[in-house]
């Protein structure tokens, strides 16, 4: 497990003419120009990516964000991301999440909202045994307890 650098920023956008399936309408941030991701997508840009947070909502990690006719809101300190990497990443996010992380239904390059322990937050599966887990910031030091307490109880399972 490490702890990587937050994003230097993270804006979320609402937008009410985005379609759930595709994306019609864009987010402009300068010079770029990206799609609004659609549900479970990331969308990768220049200078980030762009994850699926909601119906017509995306985050916007690391791009600096402007867009008409919709809502733009700054929430570069409100959010951490820890990465989880290494063959048994997958045993250790399954004793926190109820999501399927089997390859076909979690496969690379796909994110999804979810419960993480307690906390509600975004998982997303970034390389074959790499995973990037944002939580509220407030939340930090729980969710590395849990992801610790989780590695241990995978840990001792091998040792049985």
């Amino acid at each position: 497990m490490s702890r990587d650098a937050a994003p230097s920023r993270a804006t979320t956008v609402q937008a009410s003419d985005w379609s759930t399936k595709a994306a019609p309408s864009q987010v402009t941030g300068a010079p770029r120009i990206i799609a609004c991701p659609g549900p479970g997508e990331v969308v990768e840009v220049k200078a980030g990516r762009a994850l699926s947070v909601g119906p017509g909502q995306a985050m916007i990690l690391g791009a600096p964000v402007s867009c008409d006719g919709a809502a733009v809101a700054d929430q570069s300190d409100a959010w951490t991301v820890v990465a989880l990497d290494g063959a048994a990443s997958r045993d250790v996010l399954a004793r926190l999440t109820p999501l399927d992380l089997r390859d076909s239904a979690l496969p690379e390059g796909r994110t999804a909202r979810t419960l993480i322990g307690h906390m509600t937050g975004s998982l997303t599966r970034v390389g074959a045994f790499r995973y990037e887990i944002m939580v509220f910031r407030s939340m930090t030091q729980t969710l590395i307890q849990e992801i610790t307490r989780a590695m241990t109880h995978v840990e001792a399972r091998t040792k049985l």
